[in-house]
């Protein structure tokens, strides 16, 4: 009797070793990871149909050079991404062979302990049978303890040849997981290599552009100052417009004697309904949506260098947005046509106001709203002029009262 409780307290006491299913958590960098992939694949499948679209023209222009210097800035992400997902792979495979070395330790364990079980058993059995061992029981209450032992002997049994199988199949799976992470990890390798490659090119394909541009210095620098002069004339526009504007709003101020306030540096009056406009706008800031679907800022708000003539700088008072060729111009925010023009060089132009605020877009071919006309976030006002050297965008511009503001802190993804 002794013996067999023996037994058994072995059998019982021994800790179930149950394979860990959890891995490190992994599945959110993973997820993130194919978000910014998708969406970098997504922006160079973007800029090469514009740049097929500007290299149909047959002459070498600033737009090509805007397009390939954001398809190296661009690649150049995605190698980084791919080379992040490289780490992440190896840390997975990693994390795979300790759980692959982990599981073989418990096997091994599992197997030993079962042999152990039979063994210990076959030696206290030896000329005494379980059923004699039961039966042979002096009382009531010992036949019990003997027939209750005997159940958890056997459970002890059939839960450690489940756990074995358990951990056999889970160590199998493991080491199919492994294989597939390396594969995959291969694949990424390879993608990464085949991104430097285009990378290279794309950098052989900038240096022919820029010599090319650089023996057009003559034509640039007449372009650069028509440019200058096409400017001017767009400031004067949205100015007398904004002016107009603050005019109007003063002589109904003073006409209906309403109570309002003005802005500081708009000199607006801040009727209720102004108020509420312009707050709503201002609380926008960072959040409204591109003034087209697509393309990216071929030249920023401020004074910058000329990207090719050393020396020469050139000022905007917005951002200008290359894009696809005949994409539709929408409206950033609701609010109120209030100009609608002609600049040459800038094509149509719609002056758009919001309270104290207004949005200014121009180089338009098609103009498909009017003067008064009350407009919504996102609804269409005219369609991109797309120039003589196959180049479409749009030039933005955000300002308040008299004073223009950087469009790239008030547009979504800046």
């Amino acid at each position: 009797m002794k013996k067999l409780i023996y037994i058994l307290f072995i059998f019982i006491g021994i800790n179930s070793i149950q394979p860990n299913q959890g891995f490190t958590q992994t599945a959110k960098s993973r997820a993130q990871l194919e978000k910014e992939k998708e969406e970098v694949q997504k922006r160079l499948l973007e800029f090469n149909k514009i740049l097929k679209q500007t290299a149909e023209s047959k002459k070498t222009t600033i737009g090509q050079l805007n397009v390939v210097n954001k398809q190296l800035e661009t690649r150049v992400t995605y190698i980084r991404t791919l080379s992040r997902e490289v780490s992440l792979i190896s840390k997975e495979i990693s994390e795979t062979e300790n759980r692959i070395k982990s599981l073989e330790n418990d096997l091994e364990n599992l197997k030993e302990e079962y042999s152990q079980m039979v063994y210990t058993s076959s030696k206290l059995n030896q000329g005494l049978t379980m059923t004699t061992f039961i039966f042979s029981s002096s009382t009531f209450k010992q036949f019990y303890m003997r027939l209750k032992y005997l159940k958890q002997y056997t459970d002890a049994r059939k839960k450690q040849v489940e756990q074995i199988e358990l951990v056999t199949k889970n160590l199998a799976e493991q080491r199919i997981r492994l294989e597939d992470k390396k594969v995959e990890k291969q694949q990424v390798i390879n993608q990464e290599e085949q991104q430097r490659r285009q990378l290279a090119q794309a950098k052989t394909k900038q240096q022919n552009i820029v010599s090319s541009l650089t023996k057009q210095e003559i034509d640039l620098r007449k372009k650069i100052i028509e440019a200058k002069k096409q400017q001017e004339n767009l400031n004067n526009l949205i100015k007398r417009a904004i002016a107009e504007e603050i005019r109007k709003a003063e002589a109904e101020a003073k006409k209906t004697n309403s109570k309002s306030t003005k802005a500081s540096g708009s000199s607006i009056p801040m009727t209720p309904e102004v108020a509420a406009l312009s707050n709503s706008f201002a609380g926008n800031k960072g959040k409204l949506p591109w003034p087209v679907e697509t393309g990216f800022v071929s030249k920023k708000y401020g004074t910058h260098p000329h990207p090719t003539l050393k020396g020469i700088v050139e000022d905007n008072d917005g951002v200008d947005i290359q894009t696809s060729p005949n994409s539709n111009v929408r409206s950033v925010f609701d609010g109120e046509v209030i100009k609608i023009g002609t600049i040459p060089g800038y094509g149509g132009t719609i002056v758009i106001k919001h309270g104290e605020y207004y949005t200014m877009y121009s180089k338009l071919k098609v103009v498909s709203v009017k003067t008064g006309d009350k407009v919504k976030a996102k609804q269409v006002l005219g369609q991109v002029y797309t120039n003589k050297d196959g180049i479409a965008e749009v030039h933005f511009e955000t300002w308040k009262g008299l004073q223009p503001m950087n469009p790239s802190a008030w547009l979504a993804g800046q």
